[in-house]
């Protein structure tokens, strides 16, 4: 079998914050980032969900983590194992606002971030699967401008990282 990540991102809403009354934000698309080594986002950037709506990107990719090939990868599972660093332990998740296509002078801008603790999900003992996670102001870290509903399917990897860490 081999071992590996899975990370789904399946939708956004947004509360009522300075993000849904700001014209300039229209599109959106979320990145997905494990410490320093994988950055995914989703293919699509949608339109900015309005008031009590979603939008649903369903959008799925998979870390693998098996010792032959993803040895970077595994290590850092270990290391989250055997000396947690709260801020390197979590998957971050950016919402990010994409300018629209005749606005192109405007960049990209991060809105917000939300994040799941891998080293939790360990001692948990309990994946994330389709769960809402606070997803909060990127200009203001105590204010929660919304909910991102993902799932991380990481519990066989880490279970298998750490029986590994215990035979070394």
């Amino acid at each position: 079998e081999v071992e590996k990540v899975r990370i789904k991102i399946t939708s956004l809403g947004l509360t009522e914050s300075r993000i849904t009354s700001d014209e300039t934000i229209q599109q959106l698309f979320v990145e997905c980032r494990l410490n320093n080594f994988l950055a995914e986002e989703t293919p699509l950037s949608l339109p900015k969900p309005t008031d009590g709506q979603r939008i649903h990107y369903n959008y799925s990719t998979v870390i693998n983590v098996d010792k032959e090939d993803n040895h970077a990868e595994r290590e850092y599972l270990k290391s989250i194992l055997l000396k947690p660093d709260p801020p390197a332990d979590s998957l971050k998740f950016t919402v990010v606002s994409d300018p629209p296509e005749d606005e192109q002078d405007l960049e990209c801008e991060d809105i917000g971030f939300a994040f799941v603790s891998l080293k939790e999900i360990f001692q948990k003992q309990r994946d994330i699967i389709e769960q809402d996670i606070d997803v909060f102001d990127s200009q203001d870290a105590s204010a929660v401008i919304g909910k991102l509903t993902v799932t991380v399917e990481a519990l066989n990897a880490l279970r298998s990282v750490h029986e590994e860490c215990k035979n070394d």
